[in-house]
């Protein structure tokens, strides 16, 4: 999912955005000929992620420093826990220094929430998957994705173009017979093409279950109804719950039956962990 190509276009903007004359600061501040080690440091626990895209801010500012030691995506780590050592010029390092790490605080910091939601699920013992939505940063919906299964999440549709999805302002629009369009659209759409259609009533699942699409997403269901839809389809399709997911709710939806929930908070307004970069 996350190429060079897209690690390499989003670094090279962001550096761009930073410095686009270069940085003031450390040319003028910082002899050319100076070097040195720089660790990155957490200062709080979470799951690590962007591990590429950090070592790319530094190679492209300075291909002459080098990034070691670098924490493995997808791995714990502890208050004080050495992510990376980055040694060479230093003016480059300096340069690199923010955008490096706005990359994966970000980004850890997705997959950290991302593995709570999932500890909270397998607390419980259910099977349900946690999968993230479109509510990403215009421009960097790849890396936010890829973050989410750094914490053992599972992604959604990446975009409007890969699967076909049925809201509540599509069923509007077509009105009539829901079961019809829905057939029709199948019929058009080819077996490939996975078709997920969201309900916001029990008394809508009938409708969408004699059209047996490949899916139906259930949004801002309460507990008893979310159970009772699950009874209902009886596995004619897969189940997925969405709407106001937090992580005090997440273990109790996911005890319901469903077998995705979505969380649109995983990268919508995702906290970035506090990680820092601190000479040595």
């Amino acid at each position: 999912m996350l190429t060079p190509a897209h690690t390499q276009s989003a670094v090279r903007a962001a550096l761009m955005e930073d410095a686009p004359w270069g940085d003031v600061t450390a040319r003028l501040v910082i002899s050319d000929t100076a070097t040195m080690t720089a660790a990155i440091r957490a200062r709080e626990p979470g799951v690590f992620a962007g591990g590429a895209v950090l070592t790319e801010a530094f190679r492209q500012v300075d291909p002459r420093i080098t990034v070691s030691a670098l924490r493995a995506d997808a791995t714990a780590f502890a208050p004080g826990d050495v992510l990376a050592e980055v040694t060479g010029p230093a003016r480059g390092i300096l340069t690199a220094e923010r955008v490096a790490l706005n990359f994966v605080q970000r980004m850890s910091g997705i997959a950290t929430l991302t593995s709570q939601y999932v500890a909270e699920v397998e607390r419980v013992g259910a099977h349900a998957r946690i999968a993230d939505t479109r509510k990403t940063v215009p421009g960097l919906r790849v890396f936010d994705k890829y973050s989410v299964t750094a914490g053992g999440g599972s992604n959604h549709r990446f975009g409007l173009s890969d699967a076909i999805m049925v809201k509540d302002n599509h069923l509007a629009v077509l009105g009539g017979d829901i079961t019809a369009a829905l057939i029709e659209l199948k019929r058009r759409a080819g077996h490939t093409t996975s078709i997920i259609v969201e309900v916001d009533r029990l008394e809508q699942i009938d409708a969408v279950r004699a059209a047996r699409p490949t899916g139906i997403l259930l949004d801002n269901f309460s507990i008893s109804d979310l159970r009772a839809a699950v009874a209902l389809i009886d596995g004619a399709m897969t189940v997925e719950a969405s709407g106001g997911v937090t992580l005090g709710t997440v273990a109790e939806i996911a005890s319901t039956g469903v077998d995705v929930i979505s969380v649109g908070a995983l990268t919508h307004s995702v906290r970035a962990l506090d990680l820092g970069l601190d000479a040595r």
